[in-house]
């Protein structure tokens, strides 16, 4: 079978290639070594966890917060069965949408390993032990990326566990300890932490999401506080031991020799993610990679090989789902003789906790290390109506524009719905806004994103409303 485009790998930056691929006219296959598709984002990642913090959020609030709405609950309790068969089928209906869009699109679609022999010769290895070979003129290596776990923590899938574990435990825990302060150690710690495990975080950094404005993770760390997260900031691991019930964290201060150890149900192992560009043939066709398994890729997304193109995970850069659809995109239309492009200054960061917590462009620290000078405007959520109407009243909005020129250089976000909110930011930037021509646009009363206009008035001229 000879091919146009073949796309290996089927998350959201692979099936997004392959359906823009198909939309400008290219003969698309698509391999994805695993029966279903979606890749990690909808199958472990972004879509099951999202699907539980729904489901923990409903159950903190019914507990913590539904009396003071004037709602009287008795006997209130977590099935956990029920929650997890409710983010099974979530994720079924997800990963069925896009077999949907494959069909829809008329994308071939192999299931198996997919490794290159040459340039233009691709193997798919079956589970049934059976192989095809797949004839192609460019491809898409959209592999994605897999949790780090060093050797010392003994990552058994049973009581050392990676995000892929942490959607499936069958019973609420006592006690679980996160190692890595970051997007995915947070937002599942947060889970249990509402389902009532007692959760602590061990951070190497001195903050926790440490990519993230720092107000940012001052607002946050506050926030998950209040819900029983505790933190060991500026600790590092030394080794976790395991036994069929429980798991033995090590760990010391940075600065220090002395070695201290927590018990828990579970360890949940959260430092990172590693490129997964393992027995691709790469070593086939002449494509070499970093020490995290990335593959160097030129301003096309071009690999050393013409014809050989790599996007998402696999290559530096931000390891988000939206930032491998971009890519996805860039690279089907620069097949067709397009001219796209993408700046990844204006790619959002989000954290799925709640409050949920998003960024774009610049951190604050980032402008002082560039000696930009900036202009800052905050405006806090418990001073909105609407905010207080919902009893989300914890965390801010940052604007942070130009001295000179106004023009917004960064947002960011700590409260509710800032994920959805974020949009309003990018769509500013991408038309470099100033802080005052957010000022100047009408916001509908009484709503969160008013927060947004507010900081953006402190922006400009320290002039905000209602604080």
């Amino acid at each position: 079978m000879k091919y146009d485009v073949t796309v290996i790998g089927s998350g959201p930056g692979g099936y997004v290639a392959a359906i823009r691929c198909a939309q400008l006219g290219m003969k698309t296959a698509i391999i994805e070594r695993y029966s279903t598709l979606g890749g990690t984002c909808l199958n472990v990642g972004c879509i099951p966890s999202k699907a539980l913090l729904d489901s923990s959020e409903h159950f903190h609030n019914a507990r913590d917060k539904f009396a003071t709405h004037g709602i009287k609950l008795d006997n209130l309790e977590v099935d956990m069965k029920q929650m997890i068969q409710r983010k099974d089928e979530v994720v079924d209906q997800t990963c069925k949408g896009v077999a949907f869009l494959m069909k829809k699109n008329k994308i071939d679609v192999f299931h198996g390993h997919g490794s290159f022999v040459n340039a233009n010769t691709i193997n798919v290895a079956k589970d049934d032990g059976s192989n095809e070979t797949i004839e192609t003129d460019k491809t898409i290596i959209a592999t994605g990326s897999k949790p780090i776990t060093p050797e010392a923590f003994n990552y058994d899938k049973k009581r050392v566990i990676t995000s892929t574990e942490a959607l499936n435990i069958k019973k609420v825990p006592k006690s679980m300890v996160v190692i890595g302060g970051g997007v995915i150690g947070l937002e599942l710690g947060s889970v249990y932490a509402r389902l009532g495990t007692e959760i602590t975080v061990i951070e190497y950094a001195d903050r926790i999401i440490a990519g993230m404005d720092v107000d940012c993770s001052k607002e946050l760390q506050r926030a998950l506080k209040k819900i029983g997260v505790k933190f060991l900031l500026k600790h590092a691991v030394t080794n976790v031991k395991a036994t069929s019930r429980t798991a033995t964290v090590s760990y010391k201060k940075r600065d220090s020799e002395e070695e201290q150890s927590i018990k828990a149900d579970y360890c949940l192992v959260a430092i990172g993610r590693h490129a997964y560009t393992d027995k691709l043939g790469l070593e086939n066709v002449g494509i070499t990679t970093d020490d995290r398994g990335r593959i160097e890729v030129d301003k096309h997304l071009q690999t050393n090989v013409s014809g050989i193109y790599a996007i998402g995970d696999v290559i530096k850069g931000a390891m988000l789902a939206h930032k491998a659809e971009e890519e996805g995109t860039f690279v089907a239309e620069v097949l067709a003789g397009q001219k796209p492009h993408i700046d990844y200054n204006l790619i959002p960061g989000v954290v799925y906790t709640w409050p949920e917590v998003a960024g774009v462009g610049q951190t604050e620290q980032a402008l002082k290390e560039a000696g930009i000078a900036y202009k800052s405007g905050k405006f806090p959520f418990k001073a909105l109506g609407r905010a207080r109407a919902s009893m989300d009243i914890e965390g801010m909005v940052k604007v942070l524009a130009d001295k000179e020129t106004d023009e917004i250089l960064g947002v960011h976000m700590v409260g509710p719905r800032t994920a959805d909110m974020i949009a309003e930011a990018v769509v500013a930037m991408e038309f470099r806004a100033s802080a005052e021509d957010i000022s100047r646009m009408s916001h509908a009363h009484p709503t969160y994103t008013e927060a947004m206009k507010e900081a953006a008035l402190a922006a400009t001229a320290d002039r905000a409303l209602h604080v």
